[in-house]
């Protein structure tokens, strides 16, 4: 029952207040202490006193919160709210289940996970942490402090508590995967326990397709597939693709081959399958990736798992007549054409929009570079996707679409691009494709997976493709030499890089001659910054522009480029460095770049220049410089240089 209100006194000045509404109290009060100041000039506040007291005593009438709700118990009323709420937080905390077990457990967690503690201690302090939560692992791991408590324990415990923890969650581990505190448990398990990883694949068997479009799961299983597993392994994951007929029965085997032993891929399930099976099958895997497809904003279409998948239904439908190749592929295409850059970071993804590539028409070429465009700076830097730029190059006729949506992003972003392998070989595969320089056997054999296809699919011939992508390349990347190729050129990947460039790329290279020659003006040795000679990879670079090409060891001899005029380079060269670094070069470091400058001098080169060039290496001849890099190559240059010069007089 609610207690009754005294009224409040009136002050003394005044016959009639009107009662005060718990909002209007604080600014009443200055209002009246306005007032009284005001009315009194003698400065006394009596009545302002009388007042605020008849106020105060109101406000001790009025009813409390707890009161008006009729509640009897509760947190003791305190000055300071914070610790009220605290004590609040600890009584919810200790009537949960598992309170002081989870408490006990905290406490020695705050110690294990110190990173200052020797291995010792903490092996003692995860020891007592194993006997605190064991038995009810299962029972308090979905909760988010319990499960980086036992997280811990997988972490820093040795491999028998770890296969203790393991064994304790076994048929829990489709449950833990679901939840948002429990998955990274499962992660840390599949890491630090090999021997339970098939128990728990056994448990997703069934569940993947699910457990893919689950939020919480998707990840976890995509990193079961990644990185943990096996190839039986996987390929269980896989079958749940397949469809239920192939998950949970598998086919009859005719082959009692214990590798296989039923989890064989696609490929083994179909060899076992009839006609009828065949076509179930196929229809099942088709529906299970359109259903990724469809709900592509849950993340599954970037997992290696689908792409495996779908890469496995087009080897497939391959091998079916033409008709319904045909049918199916335009189908399985239309489905996910618009999400084909989420594929092209995996081996079986960037495989599948290479296929996509190879077998479609131009207008689906168009589509796919487009869908891709934004993208281009980042496959290019991809190990994986970088394939799909080649087959890019390799297959699609229209290179005026190559040139606007493909090559901008790589040659406008060349200095980034330079620094990384796989960006440097984006680089040079416009210039040289497929130069066993720069792409090993196995790289070229990837590549060459679509030539097939393309034999039907393309009608341009591969070397008029290539120099038109070439041309189109060329402008830009001169540009860049002009730019940056002195600072590039200093670096080992940039070297190389600017070496392709200068002896392929079509148009006037005059000005990145000049570019790449004016650092070569400075005093040779120089002090402190290294002298563009003494850097072997730049010093490679002026030797092989100087020869004109790349010495091949099938024909042991240099092999000329069309597109590039070594006597300009000499000449440009002679013009650039003084005679007397030309010989300080021959005594050191560049040896083997006088010796091609003699070379080309003596082939191409004026009298002027020869004579010019025997002066700078006059003093050689005399002296006994068989420790000098390149000394052979010199001594063959200068009897060149000499028998040239005795036929000229």
């Amino acid at each position: 029952m609610l207690a009754s209100k005294r009224p409040a006194s009136l002050p003394s000045d005044t016959s009639r207040v009107k009662r005060l509404r718990p909002n209007d109290k604080v600014a009443s009060r200055r209002k009246t202490r306005l007032v009284e100041k005001t009315d009194d000039p003698t400065g006394s506040d009596s009545n302002n006193s009388s007042f605020e007291q008849d106020l105060a005593e109101e406000d001790d009438d009025e009813p409390s919160l707890a009161t008006d709700q009729g509640r009897s118990s509760g947190p003791p009323v305190t000055k300071n709210p914070h610790a009220a709420q605290r004590q609040i937080t600890h009584q919810r905390r200790a009537a949960k289940p598992h309170s002081a077990l989870l408490a006990n457990a905290k406490n020695t967690w705050s110690r294990a996970r110190q990173k200052t503690i020797s291995k010792e201690e903490r092996a003692l302090h995860i020891t007592s942490l194993m006997e605190i939560v064991r038995g009810m692992i299962q029972d308090i791991v979905f909760k988010h402090d319990a499960s980086r408590i036992v997280q811990t324990i997988v972490k820093r415990g040795n491999q028998q508590q770890r296969d203790e923890v393991a064994t304790e969650l076994r048929g829990r581990f489709k449950e833990l995967v679901e939840n948002k505190y429990s998955k990274f448990l499962v992660a840390k398990l599949a890491q630090f326990c090999p021997s339970h990883r098939l128990s728990m694949i056994m448990e997703f068997r069934s569940h993947v397709i699910r457990l893919l479009l689950h939020r919480e799961a998707s990840q976890i299983i995509a990193d079961f597939y990644d990185l943990y597993t096996n190839a039986t392994e996987r390929a269980i994951l896989l079958r749940d693709f397949y469809g239920r007929e192939v998950a949970l029965l598998p086919l009859p085997r005719k082959s009692e081959d214990a590798k296989m032993d039923g989890h064989g891929g696609l490929s083994v399930v179909l060899q076992e399958a009839s006609e009828d099976q065949r076509r179930r099958i196929l229809a099942s895997l088709s529906e299970n990736l359109n259903l990724m497809f469809n709900n592509s904003d849950k993340g599954p279409v970037r997992h290696a798992i689908v792409h495996r998948a779908l890469w496995e239904y087009l080897s497939a439908i391959a091998n079916s007549d033409d008709r319904e190749c045909e049918k199916t592929f335009r189908e399985i295409f239309e489905s996910c054409k618009d999400l084909l850059a989420e594929m092209v970071h995996t081996k079986d993804g960037s495989r599948v929009v290479r296929e996509f590539l190879a077998r479609g028409t131009a207008k689906d070429r168009k589509h796919i570079v487009k869908v891709l465009k934004p993208h281009i700076e980042t496959m290019a830097k991809d190990e994986e996707a970088q394939y799909v730029l080649f087959t890019a190059f390799d297959v699609i006729d229209d290179t005026k679409l190559i040139a606007k949506y493909i090559l901008p992003s790589i040659t406008q972003n060349a200095k980034s691009l330079q620094l990384n392998a796989a960006g440097r070989r984006t680089l040079l595969y416009p210039l040289v494709p497929r130069d066993r320089r720069y792409y090993t056997p196995s790289m070229i054999a990837r590549i060459s997976e679509t030539d097939s296809l393309r034999a039907h699919t393309s009608k341009k011939s591969s070397d008029v493709r290539a120099t038109e992508i070439c041309s189109a390349a060329s402008s830009e990347l001169l540009s860049w030499v002009v730019r940056d190729g002195a600072e590039v050129s200093r670096e080992t990947g940039g070297s190389l890089v600017i070496t392709e460039i200068m002896l392929e790329a079509h148009g006037d290279k005059e000005a990145a001659m000049e570019a790449l020659l004016i650092p070569l003006g400075t005093a040779y040795p120089s002090d402190g910054v290294p002298h563009p000679i003494a850097l072997p990879h730049t010093s490679r670079l002026y030797k092989v522009l100087l020869q004109g090409g790349h010495f091949s060891h099938a024909t042991n001899a240099v092999v000329r480029r069309p597109n590039f005029n070594p006597s300009a380079f000499a000449t440009a060269f002679l013009r650039h460095v003084k005679p007397a670094d030309i010989t300080a070069m021959a005594h050191g470091g560049g040896g083997f770049v006088v010796a091609a400058l003699l070379e080309c001098v003596v082939v191409d080169g004026t009298a002027e220049e020869c004579s010019r060039l025997n002066e700078c290496v006059s003093g050689l001849k005399d002296d006994e410089e068989q420790s000098i890099r390149g000394w052979a190559a010199l001594l063959e240059g200068m009897r060149l240089l000499g028998s040239k010069a005795v036929g000229v007089t």
